[in-house]
């Protein structure tokens, strides 16, 4: 290889290619003038001239022969023609779509969250989408997970952020974020506090606290209760989370909670839970065959980012 074919090569790998070199060049090639392609591209024909040399020194290849004020393609320049016009029409989409979309993220997101999501994950991502997009509105229900449904298939929200359904529901969408696993939560001085892991079995006859039964997850936890043969002594039923946690922490009564409610409190331990494993799904809900905005696009994009970056830190 000669030294300027090596020069040549290098620079066509390392990028030195623009775009503006290609969109040059297609001007050129559909009129076969320098001076209306230099009008189409808003460039003086000395410009368009120069850049036209570029693309012909990195491609190692004349694309046009100029024989005189009379300009006509080579093969190559036929070759490059017919396979970057689709590429830059491509382009040209993306750039309309998103300005086309920055214009379109205005109005009201009607959004229905179980209570687990309400703490940390969806009020972070409404600040990050509200900073982008504050003339939004968003209007946030916490409900229990048949709640949302409900709404949904109602039509009176426009994304559902829970779990997915335990029946069939034909008309909704569910598209999953991750799989959390439960945990038994006791304080730091319960006698299971030492343990690393707690068999389903062992708490037969043990003093727990539950959620209530309009929530998902406690049919769940019965279920594997009932798979592994225990039946502890339910004290309480409680619907908030929060409460929960802080009954564990001041009593000896265990809270069976997602492990995503772990926050690092000192006063707690968070116990992985076996034979079986209560495992939740959690993940976005929508109306099937219903257009959705670009405000709720934008926004379920903001959710599925927060947990691809493990920013799940809420329960």
């Amino acid at each position: 290889m000669l030294i300027a074919d090596f020069h040549r090569s290098q620079n066509f790998q390392e990028g030195a290619m623009e775009l503006r070199h290609l969109r040059y060049f297609e001007a050129l090639a559909q009129t076969l003038s320098f001076t209306k392609a230099a009008e189409r591209v808003h460039v003086t024909q000395s410009t368009l001239s120069h850049q036209i040399r570029q693309l012909e020194e990195e491609l190692g290849q004349a694309l046009f022969d100029r024989i005189g004020k009379r300009v006509s393609m080579t093969e190559a320049g036929e070759t490059l023609l017919l396979n970057i016009g689709p590429a830059l029409r491509q382009v040209d989409a993306a750039v309309h779509a998103i300005r086309d979309s920055t214009q379109a993220v205005s109005g009201e997101i009607r959004i229905g969250t179980t209570q687990s999501f309400n703490i940390r994950l969806v009020p972070n991502c409404i600040a990050e989408f509200l900073a982008r997009y504050p003339s939004v509105r968003l209007a946030v229900e916490e409900l229990p997970a048949l709640q949302i449904i409900e709404q949904l298939q109602a039509g009176s929200l426009d994304l559902g952020i829970s779990y997915r359904p335990d029946a069939p529901a034909h008309d909704l969408w569910f598209e999953q974020l991750y799989t959390e696993e439960m945990r038994l939560v006791v304080s730091a001085n319960h006698p299971l506090a030492h343990r690393r892991r707690i068999r389903m079995t062992e708490l037969h006859g043990a003093r727990i606290a539950v959620f209530s039964r309009q929530f998902s997850t406690r049919q769940l936890i019965d279920d594997c209760l009932q798979a592994a043969g225990a039946e502890p002594i339910i004290i309480a039923e409680l619907n908030s989370i929060n409460a929960m946690l802080e009954l564990a922490r001041c009593t000896d009564i265990a809270v069976i909670i997602g492990a995503s409610a772990d926050t690092g409190d000192s006063g707690l331990r968070f116990l992985p839970l076996e034979d079986p494993t209560p495992q939740r799904t959690p993940g976005l809900l929508w109306q099937r065959g219903i257009p959705r905005s670009m405000s709720v696009k934008y926004f379920a994009t903001v959710i599925r980012r927060a947990v691809a970056k493990g920013k799940v830190d809420g329960p």
